[in-house]
This record gives structure tokens, C-alpha cells and sequence, in this order.
């Protein structure tokens, strides 16, 4: 059999094999506890002060703006909950922004605090290409908004949102609002100067830019409130609790330095074969609608709307071939939901559950492409005659 072609880098990425190596005296020989005296623990404190650094420069902050987490949905639970929590707190504040096609990392961090906190929220729609308008979140802020949160590209559909002009139109309206925004998908593709962004706090997830799974960050301003969600020791700063993986740290510090060394070569491969099965695709299949933004989108996303298919469907018969993709819809107590991301675009059911998400990856060949492009048609066909009540 032939070997597997991977197609879904959005959900997580192969460790690089420098990364690995980066990481490995961490384990085997300084193993230290960082919060330790002696020499082994000060050589891991050590490490972790550096990686801090390094990850600070990436990102264009200060060394003590950078808070290690364990991944990027604890990085949006810590930022959303913990500013919202605080600013209720010091100022009565109860309001929350954000939008429809947010990961749920952050859509459920904030129905927690509507449904535990008391709370309100108000969704800002989005166009039919899944683009915030900043207008309309700059008319949802309210004098009593605690935080705005919108992510900087779908996980989805790869739309890119203009985080920028969003955080500056919120100060404008209310310039104590925290704005946050999770960057997990934008991590590794895009730039990251959290100065030129002009957010308060920004995510990251190590495992979308060849990390390991398991590690994260939280960018946090200073000086924005934030209420601490981890009680024991006082690790980062006393804001996250708990001993710091220290290998992990290192290698994430390591990926992350890679992504944004070789940026512009990545961004031109993966863009290169996002446009290949873009083309392809809409070209071969018919009733195939490309989803997202057609120009403001990851360079390595390619996301489709596939009329009359199930997308679990299709991703079963690819896998079948060896090929690894995604779909926007989720199987739920034995019932297929449609994307609310791709409800927010408002498609019509007969296209929304025939999402299929391709994303590429630094290891992805123009194999790989033609390989999917080769069975994809045959597969789409089969699907489409198996599941004639979606053909609209």
C-alpha cells in the first residue's frame, strides 16, 4: 500500500526531528525541577528563563508578558476567564464580545461565564466568507465590556480576521476592554508581533507549528487584569500553577524559532499545494464550493462545501485510500451537527454537511496533492449515491 498521504495540519503536526533533539537532554540528563536550588534544577530553570526569552523576541513583548501553559485551550480559558473574572471583580463589568465561528475553546469559556458568572455575551455576526466586520464589534463594545475575543484565522475555513483594526477600534470605544485573540491556527504561518496586533493577550498551541502536543503559551500584556485559575505554587508568576514542563518548553521554544526562520519558505510550499487542491478540486468536482475567504485565508488551508456528501462519509472512504482529512462536522450522540462555523456562513444544509478540510504541511508533497486529486471524484460519486435524501 502505498504511503499515507497526511492532509490535516490544522489539526496537529509531526514533531520536526530538531525539535526532538532540542528537547531530549531534558529528559535524560537536565530533569531537574526549575523551581529547585541545586545545580540540576538551576540548569532547567535556566532553560526555561531562556526559552522565555527566545519566544518573548518572536513575539515582540517583554520575557514576563510570556506565561508557558499546556496547551492553547488552556491558554483561551486562562485569558478570557481570567481578565473577564478580574475586571468584573475590580469594576462590575459583565459584558463579553466575541463571534460565531470561534474555536470552542473560547465559545465555551464564555458560555461558562455567562452560565456560572452571570455574565452576557453578544455575537458579532460574520460574512458569508466568515469575515468579522471590526465595525460591529466596535458597536457591541459596551461601557461595561470586560473582554473581546476573536480569533486571528478559523480552524475551520482559514478565514484570517483583522485582528488589528479590531483591537485598535475597541480601544478607540473602551480602552480598559481586554481584547484577546486566539492565534492557535495563525501560529508557525503568520506574524505574530503582538505590538503591530495590538491585543492584550494571544494564544498559541506548540502542536500546530511541530511541537509537541501539550504545551502552550499565553501572551498576557502587562498590566491587564487577570485573575489566576490554577491554585498551588507559585509557578509563572503565580499565575499558572503547577511544575513547568520543561522539555516541552524547550522544544515548542525551538519550533517556534524555526517556524518564523523559515517562514517565508513554508509559506510559499504550503500555499503553493493549497492552490493546487483548491484548483483541482473546484475544477473536478461538481456542486464543490471553496469555503472561507478566497484571498484573506491561511496559506495552508483549503476548505470545501461539498453538495449532496456527508462529510464523515467522505473522510471514512479517504481514509480507506490512506488519506487523512478533516471535516467541519462532528458526530454527536449519533447525530451528524453541521459546523456552527459554516451555519455562520450561512450555507444551506445540503452543502454544509459535505465539508471536507485539507490543510498542508511542510512535509506534504505535490504527490500527496495529486494522489487526493486522483480519488477524491470516485469517492465524492460513491458518497453522493449512497446518501440521495442530501443531494439537493
Amino acid at each position: 500500500m502505498a504511503e499515507p498521504v497526511y492532509l490535516d495540519n490544522a489539526a496537529t503536526t509531526p514533531v520536526d526531528p530538531r525539535v526532538f533533539e532540542a528537547m531530549r537532554a531534558f529528559w535524560l540528563e537536565d530533569w531537574g525541577n526549575p523551581s529547585s536550588v541545586y545545580a540540576v534544577g538551576r540548569r532547567a530553570r535556566r532553560a526555561l528563563d531562556n526559552a522565555r526569552d527566545r519566544c518573548a523576541q518572536v513575539l515582540n513583548c517583554r520575557a514576563n508578558e510570556i506565561i508557558f501553559t499546556g496547551c492553547g485551550s488552556e491558554s483561551d480559558n486562562l485569558a478570557i476567564k481570567g481578565s473577564a473574572m478580574a475586571l468584573a471583580e475590580q469594576r462590575g463589568w459583565k459584558h463579553l464580545v466575541t463571534s460565531r465561528v470561534e474555536h470552542h475553546a473560547v465559545l465555551h469559556a464564555c458560555e461558562w461565564l455567562e452560565k456560572h458568572q452571570g455574565f452576557e455575551i453578544s455575537y458579532v455576526e460574520v460574512d458569508h466568507h466568515g469575515r468579522v466586520d471590526p465595525a460591529e464589534v466596535a458597536a457591541a463594545v459596551r461601557p461595561d465590556t470586560a473582554v473581546v475575543s476573536i480569533m486571528y484565522a478559523n480552524n475551520e475555513v482559514g478565514t484570517i480576521e483583522p485582528v488589528s483594526e479590531i483591537a485598535r477600534v475597541v480601544k478607540a470605544t473602551n480602552p480598559h476592554t481586554v481584547v484577546h485573540t486566539d492565534a492557535v491556527q495563525a501560529g508557525g504561518l503568520m506574524p505574530l508581533d503582538v505590538q503591530a496586533l495590538g491585543v492584550d493577550s494571544l494564544a498559541l498551541s506548540g502542536h500546530k507549528f511541530y511541537a509537541p502536543k501539550g504545551v502552550g503559551l499565553l501572551y498576557l500584556r502587562r498590566g491587564t487584569p487577570l485573575v489566576h485559575l490554577l491554585s498551588g505554587g507559585g509557578q509563572e508568576r503565580g499565575i499558572r500553577a503547577g511544575t513547568e514542563n520543561v522539555a516541552y518548553i524547550v522544544g515548542m521554544t525551538v519550533a517556534l524559532e524555526l517556524a518564523y526562520a523559515e517562514q517565508a519558505e513554508r509559506v510559499a510550499h504550503v500555499s503553493r499545494l493549497r492552490d493546487q487542491l483548491i484548483e483541482g478540486i473546484l475544477a473536478s468536482i461538481d456542486g464543490a464550493q471553496l469555503t472561507g475567504h478566497p484571498t484573506q485565508r491561511m496559506p495552508n488551508s483549503a476548505s470545501f462545501a461539498i453538495e449532496g456528501a456527508d462529510g464523515e462519509s467522505l473522510l471514512l472512504n479517504l481514509d480507506q485510500e490512506g488519506i487523512y482529512a478533516s471535516s467541519g462536522s462532528a458526530c454527536t450522540s449519533g447525530t451528524l451537527e453541521i459546523s456552527h462555523v459554516l451555519c455562520a456562513l450561512g450555507l444551506p444544509e445540503t452543502q454544509a454537511r459535505g465539508s471536507l478540510r485539507l490543510t498542508t504541511g511542510v512535509r506534504t508533497t505535490e504527490a500527496d496533492v495529486a494522489r487526493l486529486l486522483e480519488v477524491l471524484p470516485a469517492i465524492v460519486a460513491r458518497v453522493r449515491e449512497v446518501t440521495p435524501s442530501l443531494v439537493g
